[in-house]
């Protein structure tokens, strides 16, 4: 059972929707608006292109570049010709593209005219790919996508594929060694859906967010190389709502793009929200009509929290996941939001239906309510594995489906999920744990600090020590002594930072983590190990 019983893979998507909101906007790109049925003609007519390229069912299709309308056209029509989808992020060096698509096997591969030279570069060393098509402008000896498309037949493939069979194919941002292949079958998209609406409680206000209504305009502005952008998409398509496509986060397009387009849901990480609160045109913009603000990916520090609740005047929902794990699998609901503040806003917020977590410590045994030891999750959108590495998924998927996520975290008596850190995050001094999201949400509330990561570095006396990296707000004259006061009036002595770091900006990859590998570097270089 799901919401639309009649949509049992993403290629029945777009013709579920051209059949019963045809004349409605599917998606908005710049000045372009496609309708639903428009947008079910050009999937068929990807869909017939990459059949004629020679692609068949389970083979690999690349896109490199900003997000677009494009980029749902050729996945959802990649997906009725039973292919799979491999978003390949744009900012990466051409060895690192090199390796994902050689690794993925693309056989067909969309580029923007943008990202042409990063392909050029490494053109002769894909051996996979018999066909780049340009997207968004002319190239010299690539076809362009308007007339590829023009040339395809215009009728669906109408091939029968299972939703068990993988869809998606996206490459986690690992810290060592190749990324991994994340492995999505087409059931991931609805599965948490289904089993809501198979559950005791299917109308738990935790899942209020998630009822779409014929009015609501959902705001793609999340990177579609990672869940977040592609898996947001998905459901605003697979909800038949209106969805408005920015090329990349810009937290001056987003808010022009609400009061625009009138937004009523849309997805940011804790950085955007900060760079929308302190964009100048943030007091002046009209967001009477988001109705919810779902945001994730990292933590966020209780003062942003509630001056964002604030300024949006909206629900509110954080949502707790993984790439592994089809994207979110907890949710603090808005009615959890409280302004004067309560312990369940420093939750992840409890699991979706169908979904189950619990506590392990180093051995893989189960722990009791409120221990602290990695977060498992087993859940109906879980992968189906990392591709090409068996020992990979071995190593993170149990034989009884429960995924081992990497986070530290600990569940209370109701349920409610409490991220600790990253295990790999965690410093240990003296024998002790310390996470750094403690310590960072502590500093942040300082009135002359806009931005904060909390490392380890090494002490040859207590193994590891706290140290703070801020960014200070211009003109502050912020001085380490400031930060270590501030900090130790609000978290135990042993967590207040030994030294503090002044930098201009925090390194971040696309999707707006920080890179605390990149900070961690000048202090753990020359060591063969990188804890002590």
């Amino acid at each position: 059972m799901a919401l639309f019983p009649e949509i049992r893979t993403l290629g029945d998507v777009p013709r579920y929707h051209a059949r019963t909101r045809g004349a409605e906007t599917a998606l908005v790109f710049g000045e372009r608006e496609v309708s639903y049925r428009d947008w079910y003609a050009r999937c068929t007519r990807v869909a017939r292109g990459l059949q004629a390229a020679g692609v068949g069912r389970g083979g690999r299709v690349g896109f490199i570049g900003r997000n677009s309308d494009a980029y749902f056209e050729v996945l959802f029509g990649g997906a009725m010709a039973g292919a799979v989808m491999v978003p390949v992020n744009w900012r990466l060096a051409p060895a690192e593209v090199e390796y994902i698509v050689n690794d993925s096997g693309i056989e067909v591969l969309f580029v923007d005219v943008e990202h042409a030279g990063l392909v050029e570069r490494c053109e002769a060393a894909l051996p996979s790919v018999r066909l780049i098509v340009a997207w968004g402008g002319a190239h010299a000896r690539w076809p362009g996508y308007d007339a590829w498309l023009e040339a395809q037949a215009a009728h669906d493939p109408e091939l029968e594929c299972d939703p068990a069979d993988p869809v998606l194919q996206i490459y986690t941002s690992g810290t060592t060694g190749h990324p991994k292949g994340v492995q999505l079958p087409h059931r991931a998209f609805y599965a948490l859906e289904a089993a809501r609406l198979q559950s005791e409680n299917p109308d738990d206000p935790m899942w209020e967010w998630n009822v779409w209504g014929p009015d609501d305009v959902s705001l793609v502005n999340m990177p579609c190389f990672h869940i977040s952008g592609t898996g947001w998409g998905i459901l605003g398509l697979y909800n038949g709502a209106c969805n408005v496509v920015l090329p990349q986060f810009d937290a001056g397009a987003v808010l022009d793009a609400i009061a625009r387009y009138k937004v009523t849901k849309l997805v940011v990480v804790p950085t955007g929200i900060q760079m929308m609160l302190d964009h100048p045109a943030c007091p002046a913009t009209d967001f009477s009509s988001l109705s919810y603000f779902c945001y994730g990916a990292s933590p966020i520090p209780l003062d942003l929290l509630k001056r964002a609740v604030q300024t949006f005047e909206c629900g509110f929902v954080q949502m707790y996941g993984l790439t592994e794990t089809g994207g979110a699998a907890t949710f603090l609901p808005a009615a959890d939001h409280d302004l004067a503040g309560n312990v369940r806003m420093r939750s992840a917020g409890r699991p979706a239906a169908g979904v189950a977590v619990k506590i392990v410590d180093a051995q893989g045994r189960d722990l009791p309510c409120g221990e602290t030891g990695e977060i498992c999750i087993r859940t109906p959108a879980l992968m189906l594995g990392y591709w090409n590495k068996p020992e990979a998924t071995a190593e993170t998927m149990t034989d009884d489906g429960w995924f081992r996520s990497g986070d530290a975290g600990y569940v209370d008596p109701d349920g409610y999920v409490y991220i600790q850190d990253r295990y790999k995050d965690m410093i240990v001094s003296g024998g002790v744990n310390i996470y750094p999201a403690e310590i960072e949400s502590a500093i942040y509330g300082h009135p002359d600090i806009t931005e904060v990561a909390v490392i380890g570095v090494p002490d040859d006396k207590w193994g590891e020590a706290v140290m703070a990296i801020v960014v200070p707000k211009q003109g502050s004259g912020l001085s380490e002594e400031d930060v270590v006061a501030y900090t130790r009036a609000r978290i135990a002595g042993y967590k207040v930072p030994k030294a503090v770091a002044f930098i201009g900006a925090l390194p971040r990859n696309a999707s707006g983590k920080v890179l605390k590998t990149e900070l961690r570097k000048p202090y753990w270089a020359g060591r063969e190990r990188q804890v002590n």
